[in-house]
């Protein structure tokens, strides 16, 4: 796997988890060069980056501070997995972000909740590059996609090319969905 320009070098990474795993342990710079046979002065230049790490100090530094090489040289931690995201309201829909923001023209997951009062559907249906799907939760959604004029109930999922002149809207009460948009269906539908 190739390292991209934001990545941590491991010179830097080795560098922070070094004083990071000392100062949790509440170790002094003495103390971890005594133990790791290394010189005070050279512990502190290799902390801060005036000295580079060597592949022969990491067994030794590893072991003054009681930790596998493979913990020393470990990644960062794993990113917090959670979504995070702030719900949009507009035209009746409320629409909350499932997914983070992934590869440029990536698909993105929400979840949709259609008010009960959006019933009517504008004069010209909207018309956009992509791909829509959706799977209906709780409600019934109405979908105008074309000539047709659809009742999706719970449980059923629609996928439609966007090309084809669309709407979706509440037949009696609120709906709740998911729905998968790519880049252009998220921009007409989100933040349009």
């Amino acid at each position: 796997m190739l390292a991209n320009a934001t990545e941590e070098s491991i010179d830097s990474r080795v560098r922070r988890r070094l004083r990071e795993l000392r100062t949790e342990q509440g170790l002094t710079l003495q103390q971890v060069s005594e133990r790791a046979h290394i010189d005070v002065s050279m512990l502190s230049r290799l902390e801060s980056g005036k000295r580079r790490l060597a592949l022969d100090h990491i067994p030794g530094l590893a072991s003054a501070l009681g930790v596998s090489a493979d913990d020393l040289l470990g990644g960062a931690p794993a990113p917090d997995p959670r979504v995070r995201g702030v719900p949009v309201k507009r035209d009746g829909l409320t629409m909350w972000p499932l997914t983070n923001r992934g590869p440029a023209g990536g698909l993105h997951a929400f979840k949709i909740r259609i008010s009960a009062r959006r019933r009517k559907p504008p004069d010209t249906l909207h018309v956009h590059d992509g791909h829509d799907w959706m799977y209906v939760v709780d409600g019934r959604m109405r979908l105008l996609l074309g000539s047709q004029d659809l009742i999706i109930e719970p449980g059923e999922a629609v996928e439609f090319s966007t090309v084809i002149p669309h709407w979706f809207g509440a037949v009696d009460a609120a709906v709740e969905l998911i729905a998968v948009f790519g880049p252009q269906g998220e921009r007409t539908h989100i933040h349009q």
